[in-house]
């Protein structure tokens, strides 16, 4: 897995595990929301202080953009679409 990859695997990884929409996750780290979705899909190639904001909206550190998953682990499932109950 090339770098690139890596980064988007974890990034929509920490995204899913704190229940984050790419719109929120984007509001929150200052970034466009497109700009999420192609770093998750390896489009994109983040900067030092990208990766730090986005760490920090996701509360995570930097380094856990870079963990190497698991052979046979399966890719982050999507979020349901649509409005969470209240």
């Amino acid at each position: 897995m090339d770098a690139l990859a890596l980064v988007a695997w974890n990034l929509r990884r920490l995204r899913i595990r704190r229940g984050l929409s790419q719109e929120v996750l984007a509001v929150d780290a200052e970034i466009d929301r497109t700009y999420v979705s192609r770093l998750e899909r390896g489009l994109e190639n983040p900067t030092v202080a990208v990766l730090a904001r986005l760490a920090a909206a996701v509360d995570s550190r930097i380094e856990e953009f870079f963990v190497v998953p698991a052979d046979g682990e399966a890719p982050p499932q999507p979020l349901q679409r649509g409005r969470k109950p209240k």
